[in-house]
C-alpha cells in the first residue's frame, strides 16, 4: 500500500511534537462517510518488555464475510520518549510501516486509541488518519479527556463525550450489557459515520474485530521473543 510521507520529522523534542499537532489539528476532516464499506484495517500497539522496540500489528477485516483477508506485524525500535498526550509520535511511525506491507486497500482504517478525543484533537487515529489521507476511526477501551453518561445497556446505543463543552466523541454499545467502547474521529469522517462503522465491525465480544484482532496479534509477538 502506497503512502504519503509525513508531513513532519518524528525524531523531535516533545515541545516542537506538541506545535506539530497543534499546526496539523486544523487539518482534520471531521465530515464524510465511506459508502459501501467492505475492508477495514485494525491496529493496534505493544512494546517490548524493555520497552526498547515498538511492535504494530495490522488486520484487514472484510465485514461482508466476517474473515480476516490480511495481517501484518512489524517492530521498529522506539524513538521518541513515553510523553502522555504525544503517544503519536512513539506509534505511528511502526503503525505506518505497518500499513505499507499490506496489499489489500482498506475502505477504512480503525486505531485502537483516540481521535479527535484528545487534549489537542489530535490522537493517534487523527495523525495517522491525516498521512493516510483516509477515513479513519478511534475506538479507545478508556477515557482520555472529558466526561460522559453511560449509554443505556443495549447494542448501538450511544452517549456524547464533552469536554470544556464540546462533542468530542461518543460512547458506544457494541453489546448489550458490556461496558462501552470511546469513539471519535480520527479523519475523513462524520462522529455519526465513525460509530456506524464501530458498529459494523462488532461481533460477539466488547472490541470490534479489526482492532481486537490486531490486539491478539501484537499481544503473541510480544510475547514470542
Amino acid at each position: 500500500m502506497k503512502i504519503p510521507r509525513a508531513p513532519h520529522s518524528w525524531t523531535v523534542s516533545p515541545s516542537r511534537a506538541i506545535a506539530i499537532q497543534k499546526e496539523l489539528a486544523d487539518r482534520v476532516v471531521t465530515s464524510g462517510r465511506c459508502g459501501r464499506v467492505r475492508l477495514v484495517a485494525g491496529a493496534d500497539i505493544a512494546f517490548t518488555p524493555d520497552k526498547s522496540h515498538c511492535i504494530a500489528g495490522v488486520v484487514v477485516w472484510d465485514v461482508r464475510e466476517n474473515c480476516v483477508v490480511e495481517q501484518v506485524v512489524v517492530r521498529r525500535p522506539v524513538r521518541f520518549p513515553y510523553v502522555p498526550g504525544l503517544l503519536s509520535f512513539r506509534e505511528a511511525p511502526s503503525v505506518l510501516t505497518a500499513f505499507r506491507m499490506l496489499r489489500h486497500e482498506p475502505d477504512a482504517f480503525m486505531f485502537d486509541g483516540q481521535g479527535l478525543a484528545h487534549p489537542r484533537r489530535f490522537g493517534l487515529a487523527c495523525h495517522v488518519g491525516m498521512i493516510l489521507d483516509r477515513p479513519s476511526v478511534g475506538c479507545a477501551k478508556s477515557i482520555l479527556v472529558g466526561s460522559c453518561d453511560m449509554p443505556p445497556p443495549l447494542r448501538g446505543s450511544t452517549t456524547p463525550l464533552l469536554h470544556h463543552g464540546e462533542t468530542i466523541g461518543q460512547a458506544v454499545r457494541t453489546r448489550d450489557g458490556v461496558r462501552p467502547v470511546y469513539v471519535s474521529i480520527g479523519h475523513r469522517l462524520s462522529l455519526a459515520a465513525a460509530v456506524e462503522i464501530t458498529l459494523l465491525c462488532g461481533m460477539r465480544y466488547r472490541l470490534p474485530e479489526p482492532t481486537r484482532l490486531a490486539d491478539q496479534l501484537v499481544t503473541r509477538e510480544r510475547t514470542l521473543r
